[in-house]
């Protein structure tokens, strides 16, 4: 297992990669959780797919659990959307001491890492991110948030997981579609800190000579990522190197009411974009 720790003062955790760690998240949650209760929140495509490997194994590690499913994409990270996440908390009987568990894209962990940010003045969280968008990029260094009509993640908070695991297996469902929309938040650590690392992605011919190395890859986008949460948690200076072709992005994204482009492809169109200008 690959693992790298979040040496926060306050809010110190670990970033574990390795295939097949699903069936491990009972047992890792069961090291950083003091409470018995989890809610886990995915959307209707992820809970298809993972719930059910999810919930046997923190049921076998002793948590009594529950599942909250929402519908998929951007559309649903909204105030309603949240005021439906505390209603389900409340009904599992969740209290300071129990956790809630981000099982999805960053849709679902933006917007459950924000519940559990607020429900009951905030309660532990375990981010376990299933696309490569989410795994290399929005389930590390605690930013979570909703969408406002206004705009994109207007209302939010820095609150940290008590621990992200990583499944890369997770990334063999994905569509080719959301697959490049992660590789564009890949393509954006090496256009900002390493051009060595840009040359290396450019090798590739296709996923599937990548997903050779997909660990490597996960773990070296986390460990930068890591670096500049560890220097700039609050976003006051290095970290917005992080939001390089966002601005624009986002704007794409509103543009087109979220439902014509992906995150990544949105951000990919702003990176383009400013580095034209640059020029």
């Amino acid at each position: 297992m690959k693992r790298l720790h979040v040496n926060l003062p306050h809010d110190p955790y670990d970033i574990c990669i390795e295939k097949g760690l699903l069936r491990q998240t009972g047992a890792l949650a069961r090291n950083v959780l003091k409470g018995r209760r989890v809610v886990v929140v995915t959307d209707e495509l992820v809970a298809d797919l993972y719930a059910k490997t999810v919930l046997n194994s923190l049921s076998n590690s002793g948590f009594d659990v529950s599942l909250t499913v929402i519908p998929p994409g951007e559309t649903s990270k909204t105030v309603s959307m949240l005021e439906n996440l505390y209603d389900a908390f409340m009904d599992a009987h969740l209290t300071r001491s129990d956790a809630v568990l981000a099982l999805g894209g960053g849709v679902v962990g933006d917007l459950a890492g924000f519940a559990a940010a607020t429900i009951l003045r905030g309660v532990d969280y375990i981010q376990v991110p299933t696309t490569l968008l989410a795994q290399v990029d929005s389930s590390v260094g605690g930013k979570v948030a909703v969408d406002l009509k206004a705009g994109k993640n207007l209302a939010g908070a820095f609150y940290q997981p008590r621990l992200v695991l990583i499944d890369p297996d997770c990334l063999l469902s994905l569509s080719a579609r959301i697959f490049a929309d992660g590789m564009a938040e890949v393509i954006k650590y090496g256009a900002v800190f390493d051009r060595d690392f840009l040359k290396q992605l450019q090798g590739y011919r296709d996923r599937n000579a990548l997903y050779h190395d997909l660990d490597d890859m996960i773990y070296h986008c986390c460990d930068f990522k890591r670096k500049v949460v560890l220097e700039d948690e609050k976003d006051h200076g290095r970290r917005m190197l992080l939001n390089f072709g966002h601005t624009l992005g986002h704007a794409y994204e509103a543009a087109y009411d979220y439902k014509t482009y992906t995150h990544g492809q949105a951000v990919a169109a702003g990176m383009c974009q400013i580095a034209r200008m640059q020029t």
